[in-house]
This record gives structure tokens, C-alpha cells and sequence, in this order.
């Protein structure tokens, strides 16, 4: 196979999962009454360390005012809260609810009950993980932006204490 029929496949073959995932996160959101950009904010949310409205903005793709809104939608619906930032009063952090740090449980259990990487095995599974990092750019020195845009974990907590967003001023 030549270089530019394999990286087109590859590529064909990263469609087919977003596909699939993204009809699966769908039909979920749906039965939970979200939207899909806030099932998958609940799921950034909770994954790595606090981030800024602008950094979730950026991660899923869409301005600080979207993401404001989404934000007080998912308040509304009693899955996140507004809390004092501890060191800068301009700043309020987000942070899961009990009911928001539930729903993002029923998102990874579905989400891993469904997923295209169940039919590999573990070892299969890690190589893959290893050369998507390694594609995105995640794990080289000094290289952090590969890594938040495979929304790689960084050491965090639990999902509550991991589960934190700063918003700036609006």
C-alpha cells in the first residue's frame, strides 16, 4: 500500500470511530435530555486539571460565550456549580455536582460498554493508545497542547476534585 492510500485509510478508519462514538454520546444525550456538547462537557469537566472557560471553549471547538451559556444551562440542570475562585475574586470555578459527576459516570460506562476499542485486546489497546498519543503530540517535552486536545489526563483526584472549570469575567 503507498503512503498516501494508507494515511487516507487511516483517516477513513478515524471517521468510521467518530462516527460511531459520537452516534452512541448522541443517543445518550438524547435520553438524558442534553446536548452533545454537553455530554461532552461533562466529560472534560472532569478530566485533568481546572481549566479556563477559554480552554474548555477551545476544546470543544467553540467561543467563551457558547461555553458560558452551555455552563449555566448544565447549572440550571443541577450537574455543575459556581463556586468563589480561593485566591482571585474575577474568577469563579465550576465544578461537578453529585448529580453531574453521576451523569459523567453513566457517560464513561457507556461509552466503554459501547466502544469501537472493546474488540482489541489490552495489549492491542495500549499500543494503540500509545501511537494516537504519540500522533497528537502528547508526551513530548514540552509539547502540553497534543495532550489537551486527546484530552489526556493530567494527575488529578477524583472526578469531584478533578471535576473544576475557572471562568474568567464574562
Amino acid at each position: 500500500m503507498d503512503e498516501q492510500t494508507l494515511n487516507e485509510e487511516l483517516h477513513d478508519c478515524l471517521f468510521a470511530v467518530r462516527t460511531q462514538v459520537h452516534g452512541e454520546l448522541k443517543e445518550l444525550a438524547r435520553q438524558s435530555g442534553l446536548t452533545d456538547t454537553q455530554t461532552d462537557a461533562l466529560w472534560r469537566l472532569s478530566r485533568g486539571p481546572e481549566m479556563t472557560a477559554r480552554r474548555l471553549a477551545e476544546s470543544l471547538q467553540c467561543d467563551a460565550s457558547t461555553a458560558t451559556s452551555m455552563i449555566d444551562r448544565l447549572e440550571r440542570r443541577g450537574l455543575v456549580r459556581r463556586e468563589a475562585h480561593p485566591t482571585d475574586r474575577r474568577v469563579k470555578v465550576i465544578r461537578l455536582t453529585p448529580e453531574g459527576c453521576a451523569m459523567r459516570d453513566r457517560i464513561v460506562r457507556h461509552t466503554a460498554e459501547r466502544s469501537p476499542f472493546a474488540r482489541l485486546g489490552l495489549e492491542d489497546r495500549l499500543r494503540l493508545h500509545a501511537l494516537l498519543q504519540e500522533a497528537v503530540g502528547a508526551g513530548r517535552p514540552g509539547d502540553d497542547e497534543g495532550a489537551e486536545a486527546a484530552g489526556a489526563p493530567e494527575e488529578a483526584g477524583s472526578v469531584g476534585e478533578a471535576g473544576a472549570l475557572e471562568e474568567g469575567q464574562r
